[in-house]
């Protein structure tokens, strides 16, 4: 006989419990910012047994996101696999939206991302009509306090909803950002680059609605 709908429910609960307290304990293992926890703190940490974290650890070893040395744990190669298709995501879910921004706005739009102390370029789209405009590598980084970029990735939530700049990263060069908000443990910015002068009361709406379709593809 097939199994009840009580019975599908309760072990459908017991698997998104294990799946949740898996998931915890990868980030009890990726939060150790020096010495690898040992099977007690982990313990500690997600609030399970000992004899729990070793079961919970099973899976997480045979995929490579996590490897023992004796008591201690620590994250795996497969943790690298795993966030090298990050940034083609990231493209992949920006350019309609910053496909749109150029093409209404006539400048290059960018999706920049937040990499510790420095800002990176992950995503870049050009206008198709202008006579020219900005080449933007997919790549470039600078300091992520410099540029409307760099700027709008820390602009405060109580604070004017996007950041201009004129000639921070490049003589001559305009921009306009404003942040990627609502996405959990990401820091970026959606923003226009011009050679020519952007008007930020413009400009700046258009730049936050693309930012928010961003947000709105990444959740």
């Amino acid at each position: 006989m097939g199994a009840s709908a009580g019975q599908q429910a309760g072990a459908s609960k017991e698997s998104s419990l294990t799946l949740e307290r898996g998931l915890a304990l990868l980030q009890a293992v990726a939060d150790a910012e020096s010495e690898a926890p040992s099977i007690s703190d982990l313990a500690a940490a997600i609030g399970a047994s000992r004899a729990a974290v070793y079961r919970l650890l099973v899976p997480l070893q045979a995929r490579g996101l996590v490897r023992r040395e004796g008591s201690k744990v620590r994250l795996g190669l497969g943790v690298l696999r795993l966030a090298a298709n990050v940034l083609p995501q990231l493209r992949l879910a920006a350019q309609p939206a910053l496909r749109a921004l150029a093409e209404q706005v006539g400048a290059t739009a960018h999706l920049t991302v937040a990499d510790g102390a420095e800002a990176q370029a992950v995503a870049v789209v050009e206008p198709s009509w202008t006579a020219y405009h900005v080449a933007y590598r997919v790549g470039s980084r600078h300091p992520v306090h410099r540029g409307a970029a760099g700027k709008a990735i820390g602009l405060p939530a109580d604070s004017r909803p996007w950041v201009a700049s004129t000639g921070e990263l490049q003589p001559g060069a305009y921009g306009v950002a404003a942040p990627v908000r609502g996405v959990p443990g990401l820091r970026a910015s959606v923003g226009v680059v011009a050679l020519e002068k952007l008007d930020g009361d413009v400009i700046g709406p258009h730049v936050l609605r693309a930012a928010e379709e961003v947000a709105i593809a990444l959740r």
